[in-house]
């Protein structure tokens, strides 16, 4: 008993042991994941999770840090174990777990997780722009196969990213790779060396990158340089570097480097008098310049007061005298709740961006927008499989003379954390339209065209939207917008009203919907078939009987009322079968059904003097279906018929 009780308490002890040992490691791990050193918080926690150490905020950490240095397939695996754990959770991780799903290929489950999103945050957080464009997947599959892609030539098995043209004959962009420094220093958040601004030639006809060699050691400091852009003149240059000059690193208030944009000047064969641009803060973070065609804008990401999302896309003037205006944030047609980054603005006044938010495959995906001449963006299109995949696909650049250009991915087959591609684009996104919902107001009987008739249109809700009155040749016409339903209606005076509905589709630049009009004016005389104003071919019997039935009351009804409202009008009912039947039975029958008529309306009001019935059976077939022929059905039926003749007025 005693050695037992000596085992026991051994065991127990060394299981505090190994608690308060894990609860350090944690501690540990904690301050590193504070620190942004989320590639040594992950070994950490992961290694206290292998040893039994479970808990929700230990699976929020290890998938936040993964999920931070973009491995999203490593980060919805332990999301995935954290909803396991059936626990309540800040919204946000909703939104990252279906993220990473969707990047995993799990589209379906990503849905439902971003369904749920959704309900969370009331549809205003960053899942609602794939809740509002249903259809997002059938967008992307039409704006895609139009690039022929390739490695760009020039990535190593670090971080190589963010490119761009300097003097049309050399590809500047950002690398992390060692090149045998002694110096060379790792940032803690990726595991990888500071990255670096290197320089490859580029070939006249192809543009293919030739061997890269070091940028401008001028511009180069013991942190992170990337993304540089240049003037056309090839005198000034733009780049991001975390907040460092002059030898002096700045911090925010929760003493974190941030990055900044600096402008550099090219004297004396090199690049000097690095300065940091006036709107920079150690408070929040600027990156990733882009510059207007005239150079007289700067395109910027920030996360400054104003942003909407996690980062925006923000531009700036540049005045003559070279000071800068006001920053704008670009709107909500351009920016969302999430973030966008790495905007790059064409010669034919297209900018393209990065986005996790709006609908794409997964991950980062890149995006186009046309830019008005007030300023004004046209609808933001994916710009398809190829270039973007279920990974982050980010910094594009293009020549639109040869439509040759480059982006960047870490999607799956690289060589590196993330490598520069080449691309060829074939074939350009078509014009986006304005979808515009038609049509031509005819008369039914006709068939003529019916000049100015009032048409209006109702959204889906069948609020009154908008109205219009057709043209001489009888069209209309209303812009609309996609994938929204729309009723319009056709009314005139003297015509019963016409009304039909039509969804509007993803791709859809024109919807025609054609209207009819009937003349509610009914011009009649002696002799005319009172029955065919009103459509009536056939008073409804059941088989062999001649019993009237609903359907039949309700079209009675409408010659009981015309015959009240002329008491003088007498009418003549005559009831006709098919042949299929013998003569004889046939010729009763319908005498049967045109009395049982007749004394329905007897019984309604009428009075007997101004009706008489008559059935004629088969002897007035209005087409060849004899005894003995051969016929359709519908044959058939235009010889079933009953007929409501004026015989005065």
């Amino acid at each position: 008993m005693k050695n037992l009780i000596i085992l026991y308490i051994t065991i127990l002890n060394l299981f505090v042991v190994s608690i308060y040992a894990q609860k350090g490691k944690i501690a540990s791990a904690d301050k590193k994941y504070d620190k942004y050193a989320y590639i040594d918080a992950i070994k950490t926690y992961e290694r206290v999770v292998q040893k039994g150490y479970e808990s929700p905020e230990i699976y929020e950490k290890i998938g936040n840090s993964y999920f931070f240095n973009s491995q999203l397939d490593e980060a919805g695996k332990w999301y995935g174990k954290l909803f396991a754990l059936d626990t309540e959770l800040d919204p946000e991780y909703y939104y990252r777990y279906a993220y990473c799903l969707r990047s995993m290929g799990q589209n379906d489950r990503a849905n439902d997780i971003l369904k749920i999103y959704n309900e969370k945050t009331g549809n205003k957080g960053k899942g609602a722009y794939y809740a509002k464009e249903v259809n997002y997947l059938d967008k992307i599959k039409e704006n895609s196969g139009r690039y022929k892609i390739k490695d760009a030539g020039i990535n190593t098995q670090y971080t190589d990213y963010g490119s761009s043209f300097y003097n049309d004959n050399k590809l500047v962009f950002t690398t992390a790779r060692d090149t045998g420094s002694l110096g060379q220093r790792r940032h803690s958040w990726t595991n990888q060396y500071f990255t670096n601004l290197y320089e490859a030639p580029l070939s006249t006809d192809s543009l293919t990158p030739g061997k890269p060699t070091k940028f401008s050691r001028k511009v180069k400091s013991k942190f992170h340089e990337s993304s540089a852009i240049f003037s056309k003149d090839g005198k000034t240059m733009y780049f991001t570097r975390n907040n460092y000059l002059d030898g002096k690193k700045g911090k925010n208030e929760d003493k974190v480097t941030l990055v900044k944009i600096y402008k550099a000047s090219f004297v004396n064969d090199d690049w000097g008098n690095v300065t940091e641009l006036p709107f920079n803060s150690n408070n929040f973070s600027t990156a990733h310049p882009a510059l207007s065609p005239d150079e007289k804008t700067l395109y910027f990401v920030s996360d400054m007061p104003g942003t909407i999302g996690e980062s925006d896309i923000f531009k700036v003037s540049i005045n003559d005298d070279g000071t800068y205006g006001i920053p704008e944030n670009l709107g909500n047609v351009i920016n969302t709740p999430g973030k966008e980054t790495f905007p790059f603005v064409t010669d034919e006044n297209e900018i393209y961006f990065a986005s996790d938010t709006h609908p794409g495959l997964g991950g980062l995906d890149i995006f186009v927008s046309k830019i008005n001449p007030d300023g004004t963006f046209d609808e933001v299109r994916n710009v398809g499989v190829d270039v973007n995949s279920n990974k982050d696909d980010f910094a594009y650049l293009i020549n639109t003379k040869n439509r040759i250009g480059f982006f960047s991915s870490n999607r799956d087959g690289g060589k590196g954390f993330d490598d520069i591609y080449q691309f060829l684009e074939t074939r350009r996104l078509p014009p986006i339209c304005k979808p515009e919902l038609n049509g031509v107001v005819t008369e039914l009987k006709s068939g003529q065209i019916v000049p100015n008739a009032k048409i209006t249109l109702y959204n889906d809700q069948h609020k009154e939207i908008n109205t219009a009155q057709s043209d001489e040749k009888g069209y209309y016409s209303f812009f609309v917008e996609k994938e929204i339903t729309y009723s319009v209606r056709a009314s005139k005076k003297d015509y019963k009203s016409d009304e039909k509905t039509t969804t509007i589709g993803a791709l859809d630049c024109k919807t025609e919907l054609n209207l009819v009009l009937e003349d509610s004016i009914c011009k009649v005389a002696v002799g005319d078939d009172l029955g065919k104003c009103f459509g009536i071919k056939w008073i409804y019997f059941d088989l062999d009987k001649s019993n009237i039935r609903r359907e039949a009351a309700l079209d009675l009804a409408k010659i009981l009322d015309v015959m009240a409202e002329y008491p003088n009008m007498k009418i003549d009912i005559r009831s006709h079968t098919d042949s299929r039947a013998s003569f004889k039975y046939n010729q009763g029958l319908s005498q049967r059904r045109a009395k049982s008529t007749r004394d329905w309306l007897i019984k309604n009001g009428i009075s007997p003097n101004r009706l008489t019935a008559k059935g004629y059976g088969e002897t007035q077939l209005v087409n060849r279906c004899s005894d003995g022929v051969k016929c359709t059905e519908a044959e058939h039926q235009q010889n079933r018929r009953s007929e409501f003749v004026i015989t005065a007025l």
